[in-house]
């Protein structure tokens, strides 16, 4: 401060333009200041040192003359790095023009005016920068002009300020630009500050809507949700809502919106204002309810499905538990659906089990659930009845409402159905034990005479239970070598000679004996067994019968017939198997006659010509069997042109004798012959019935007046043979 002393001790020079008072007082003051800086250092030194910003004293050339402690602190700089140099060396060199031009300007500023608010940064000792805040004041003593200039660090500031920028910044991209709609409520729930996808959500703008709260956005009976949801949060019963309500949009569109909200509280934990985080849900709910109808409906008809019908049950069930009653469960099947299907196509027949279905829903009762269990199946839950008797009077109407002709894609179709109904009422816990029930009946129902409901018995469960125990052992006498064909002679009726088979599949079990066909094959038709049992009839037979001889009576080999089932002769692999069977026994097709129902035959008449054809070709004949039991038989017997009509027993041996019955069996055969065809009467069993077919021109038949059906050893001896009874 030796400098600084000296320097003072001269008077200041006057400045121009003050008056000879104020020149006067200025005079007296700098004196004053003057005798104290040179008469007491130490108290000039200890100010600067007192100072809270770090702090130096430059002359009117920017020679640092003295720093205080505290800005050697802050630039790492000893007190005589700095004394002696220009106060630009404490500027960044970007930023040294600035600061000349600063010195300049404070020279020519009035003696002891403050310069302060000036940001720059400063260059420490390590070439660390940071950023000061500067205030200047300058000194006119007479030993010249000075400057103390007060340093301080804005690093904390200015991180402050920063981060307090950069949560605004989030702020208005959380908030402002979110598209998603946000509100802000005080605590009175009116709004006070709202972002634009709130806006266009509700279709109001932000000022009709601030210092609103939601009533003119809510749909009327949904006013209140929000109240309530405020009351929990002011009570402190919940911390934050979240809830789904209906907003009422400016244009009158209705829609679902899912509203969560949070309370902001003060340090004291008093609500400043509530934060809206709110979502458009309408899309979302329609998809929902869409995928919901579409996980308990029929896709095709839109009919409950077999899941929602469970729960329909079993609420029903509930109901008849607290109030008594009884309900009834019907199982609706097509008779002849399938030749729908293999007729006209799936396209048809799906537009068909849709027309069944539109039909079915006229006559369901409002309390009852209408269900596509699969298939050509439906489901009829009916609840409120007071007697079984009205289940059975609605199931005629639903078999009256089917059988009403259908006309679909240009074509009149024709359909019926069965129904199995089961009576339930508060025992009756169990869904699928209802749904066995239910099928069981209906079995019954399809058994004899199709188009008629069946109520379950008990019994009927028991049969069912046979009946698929019965499967299980069919499936094992495959292995167990339990089946074998016998063989039924055909006899030509002229000369009561043998001339042929038909061959027979028997069942031995090794516990309930013979097996009747007549039950079995019927179940094996009801499974995929029925191809099993057909292609192991047609490798028996081929190999059996290529090892048989004519009799030296005989022209020809002797000719064996084999029952196809629907399945097997639709089969594509049915050609290619008889043609490689023929081939590996050495039989010759035309000893080889496949036996046809009139009703396979017409199931798809385009599809049973084309297989008609090529077994034509490998030289295998045909036979039509059951003819005259159907409807449609003589439109087509031209076009199928078998080798052999099988004369139906009902008109071999009717139940009632008449002259009317003896006209139709006449007029069966003479038409047989003039298609020059082969008539074959089934189930001869009196003299009489076969003199009277001889009588009448009919070339073969077979039946039990002759013989019944023997096993493969015997066959060989008879050939030839005359049988009589």
């Amino acid at each position: 401060m030796t400098d600084l002393s000296e320097r003072s001790s001269a008077t200041g020079r006057m400045q121009s333009g003050r008056s000879p008072r104020a020149t006067k007082r200025a005079s007296a003051r700098d004196e004053r200041l003057n005798n104290v800086l040179v008469a007491h250092p130490p108290s000039w030194n200890g100010l600067l040192e007192a100072l809270p910003e770090g702090t130096a004293l430059h002359d009117g050339h920017g020679i640092i003359h003295y720093v205080n402690g505290l800005l050697c602190a802050m630039t790492g700089y000893e007190r005589e790095d700095l004394i002696g140099q220009n106060v630009q060396m404490l500027v960044l060199p970007r930023l040294r023009k600035a600061g000349k031009r600063a010195r300049r300007n404070d020279a020519n500023a009035p003696a002891n005016v403050i310069v302060s608010g000036a940001e720059l940064y400063m260059l420490c000792a390590d070439g660390r920068e940071i950023p000061v805040e500067e205030s200047r004041s300058q000194l006119a003593l007479d030993s010249g002009s000075w400057v103390v200039v007060a340093i301080r660090d804005v690093s904390a500031q200015r991180a402050s300020e920063k981060a307090r920028a950069d949560a605004e910044l989030r702020f208005r991209v959380a908030f402002e630009n979110n598209m998603a709609p946000m509100t802000f409520a005080d605590a009175d729930d009116k709004i006070i500050s709202i972002n634009d996808a709130f806006c266009q959500m509700v279709g109001f703008t932000k000022e009709e809507l601030l210092g609103c709260d939601s009533t003119p956005f809510t749909y009327p009976d949904d006013v209140g949700i929000t109240e309530s949801t405020h009351l929990r949060l002011i009570s402190g019963e919940v911390e934050q809502e979240r809830y789904v309500k209906r907003y009422l949009r400016k244009d009158g569109r209705v829609i679902d919106v899912e509203v969560s909200r949070s309370p902001a509280r003060d340090e004291d934990g008093k609500i400043r204002y509530f934060v809206f985080s709110e979502r458009d849900i309408t899309e979302e709910r329609a998809l929902a309810a869409q995928l919901s109808h579409q996980a308990l409906h029929d896709p095709l008809t839109g009919l409950a499905n077999r899941a929602l019908f469970e729960d329909r049950l079993s609420q029903a069930h509930g109901r008849v538990v607290r109030q008594g009653g009884i309900g009834a469960v019907l199982l609706i099947d097509l008779d002849d659906f399938k030749g729908v299907n293999d007729t006209h196509g799936h396209f048809v027949g799906d537009q068909l089990l849709t027309a069944i279905a539109n039909r079915l829903e006229q006559v369901t009762r409002t309390a009852d659930t209408l269900c596509r269990f699969g298939g050509d199946e439906f489901l009829y839950l009916a609840e409120g009845l007071v007697s079984p008797a009205e289940a059975e009077v609605l199931a005629e109407r639903l078999i009256k409402v089917i059988s009403e002709p259908f006309t679909i894609a240009g074509s009149l179709i024709e359909q019926h159905a069965s129904i199995g109904i089961v009576i339930w009422d508060a025992t009756c816990t169990s869904f699928s034990e209802t749904i066995q029930n239910v099928d069981a009946a209906l079995y019954e129902a399809k058994r004899n005479v199709r188009g008629r409901h069946v109520v379950f018995t008990p019994t009927m469960h028991q049969r069912a239970v046979s009946r698929f125990a019965l499967v299980q052992e069919l499936r094992h006498a495959f292995q167990a070598g339990e089946l074998a064909m016998h063989y039924q002679p055909i006899i030509d009726l002229t000369t009561s000679e043998v001339v042929g088979f038909e061959a027979l599949m028997r069942w031995h079990h090794p516990e309930k004996g013979w097996v009747p066909p007549n039950v079995f094959i019927p179940l094996a038709e009801q499974s995929d067994l029925i191809l099993e049992l057909g292609s192991f009839a047609l490798r028996e037979v081929i190999n059996e019968a290529s090892m048989w001889a004519p009799h030296s009576s005989m022209s020809s080999r002797p000719y064996v017939t084999v029952n196809l089932s629907a399945h097997q002769f639709l089969d594509p692999g049915l050609v290619p198997t008889i043609k490689n069977l023929l081939s590996e026994s050495g039989l010759p097709p035309s000893c080889l006659i496949l036996e046809i129902t009139e009703s396979v035959a017409l199931i798809d008449i385009a599809e049973t010509m084309t297989v008609l054809e090529h077994l034509g070709t490998l030289g295998v004949g045909i036979a039509l069997d059951d003819f005259g039991t159907g409807f449609s038989s003589l439109s087509y017997l031209a076009a199928l042109n078998p080798r052999i009509i099988k004369i139906d027993q009902s008109f071999v041996r009717p139940v009632h004798e008449s002259s009317r019955n003896d006209t139709l069996l006449e007029t069966i055969i003479s038409l047989g012959q003039k298609l020059n065809m082969t008539m074959l009467a089934e189930g001869i069993e009196t003299e009489g019935q076969f003199n009277r077919l001889r009588r009448l021109g009919c070339e073969l038949g077979q039946g039990f007046l002759f013989c019944a059906a023997v096993p493969h050893d015997q066959v060989v001896a008879m050939v030839g043979r005359v049988l009589t009874n």
